[in-house]
Order: C-alpha cells, then structure tokens, then sequence
C-alpha cells in the first residue's frame, strides 16, 4: 500500500505533536529503587546520574546515525552494480540470439 507524501508528513506530523506535548510523567516511569536513591541523593550525585545517563545514551545514538549516513551514501551503489549486472544479462542473451 502506497501513501503519499502530503499524508506521511502529516501523520509524522501529528505523533511529533503528540510526542511533544504528552504528560511528562509518562515518560518518568523508573524503578523504585532509582527513584528512592535520586531522591535521597545530594546534588553531586544527582548531577552524576546525570551525567551517566549521558554517557549511555550519546554512543548507541551516533551509532545509529552513523550507520544511517553509511546505508545512505551507499544506497545507489547496490542498484547501479546489479543493473551493470541486468545489461550485461541482457547483452549476452541477444549476442546469443544471433
């Protein structure tokens, strides 16, 4: 089933919106020992936990953005080899015809 652009850049649109504006407790659902531990903790290590959750996010982010870049500078690649690879085909079987 094939969508047009105008109708995936507005259902994008709408759970971007949706996103954006949700609750913000809905997204702070953690454990309870997490939470009893931030809460007990001085601002040292509230900003460490910070930190830490930085550190766990940021590289499997640029991973994937870097695998993005990769599948994206390469897309043509695959499809120009395999149709030298349907011309070439093709030339053999009319060489063969005559």
């Amino acid at each position: 089933m094939k969508f047009s652009k105008p109708i995936l850049f507005a259902c994008a649109a709408l759970v971007g919106f949706f996103v954006l504006f949700a609750p913000v407790p809905l997204f702070g659902q953690s454990c309870a020992l997490c939470y009893t531990q931030a809460a007990a903790s001085g601002s040292r290590m509230i900003q460490a936990l910070k930190s830490g959750i930085l550190i766990l996010i940021v590289p499997p982010t640029l991973g994937s953005i870097g695998l993005i870049f990769v599948c994206y500078r390469k897309r043509n690649s695959t499809r120009d080899y395999l149709a030298g690879l349907e011309e070439n085909e093709w030339r053999q079987d009319r060489r063969n015809a005559d």
